[in-house]
């Protein structure tokens, strides 16, 4: 064998080698989603965005909600019959207000029990589809997000306030569509929000907790704790099964050419007792 036949030994082994890595990744988490369907008798729906990128190429891909996932879950929804419950793990930055305001309003119709697991985040239309939800589960330091709608980089709130604050003679043209367009997507958003939570919840003060969370009361980033969520009148509970957490594990981000930041043993770590 030549240093030439070793050269590209190495190069087919280097192609293959992350393929054969997401194929065992997809392998392990069928396995884990089968588990956790056993053990809750239920229908298991992941919807988890992270940047996942084959090594050869290596480019981040920013992973959103969008038509390709509110088409694959609504078909995971219609294949499920209506009296067996269904599990959404739910781990999103966010997305189309379309394909959130769809998933949401199949989970809400489904007769059987809708649970929603939120291990680490859920925000934006994230949180739009967990409204839809008998119990969002959470971790103590999960969070949820505002559902106030954006037209580009500009919060729909905060250009009404500016056309209210400001003589219609000193705006532009632009601005009063901009605000118009802001005006008829809140009310909008406010209505979905009050439809789904209203199926799901009949006794809920579903108006106040839809312009509390489509008004802009805070800013679209801001990060809604389990606590504030309860406070705020949503089912939410903390008692994430470990088996949500073992299948998060199974979606890795990439690996930063430096290497990660952070390092620790993955082992479960507990004082050691005493002798007596």
């Amino acid at each position: 064998m030549t240093i030439a036949d070793l050269f590209w030994l190495f190069f087919i082994f280097s192609a293959l080698q992350p393929l054969l890595r997401q194929r065992f990744l997809e392998l392990a988490r069928a396995r884990k989603l089968a588990e956790i369907e056993k053990s809750r008798g239920s229908r298991v729906i992941a919807l988890v965005h992270r940047q996942e990128t084959m090594r050869l190429l290596g480019f981040p891909l920013v992973r959103y909600i969008d038509i390709h996932d509110s088409e694959e879950v609504l078909r995971a929804i219609h294949l499920t019959d209506e009296d067996v419950p269904i599990d959404l793990i739910l781990h999103t930055p966010g997305g189309l207000v379309l394909a959130a305001v769809q998933i949401a309003r199949a989970l809400a119709d489904h007769k059987g029990r809708v649970t929603v697991f939120v291990p680490h985040y859920a925000m934006s239309g994230g949180t739009l589809i967990a409204l839809a939800a008998d119990e969002i589960v959470m971790c103590p330091h999960s969070v949820l997000g505002p559902v106030d709608p954006q037209l580009g980089q500009m919060p729909a709130a905060s250009l009404l306030r500016v056309v209210e604050q400001k003589p219609v003679s000193e705006i532009e043209d632009q601005t009063l569509v901009f605000a118009d367009l802001a005006r008829k997507a809140m009310g909008q958003v406010e209505r979905v929000v009050e439809e789904i939570l209203t199926k799901r919840h009949p006794g809920i003060d579903a108006r106040r907790i839809a312009t509390t969370l489509s008004s802009g009361t805070w800013t679209h980033d801001y990060p809604i704790s389990a606590e504030e969520a309860k406070a705020l009148g949503l089912p939410v509970s903390t008692e994430m099964p470990e088996t949500v957490l073992e299948l998060m594990a199974l979606y890795p981000q990439p690996m930063r050419a430096q290497g990660g930041n952070v390092e620790y043993l993955p082992v479960p770590r507990s004082r050691p007792r005493g002798r007596g």
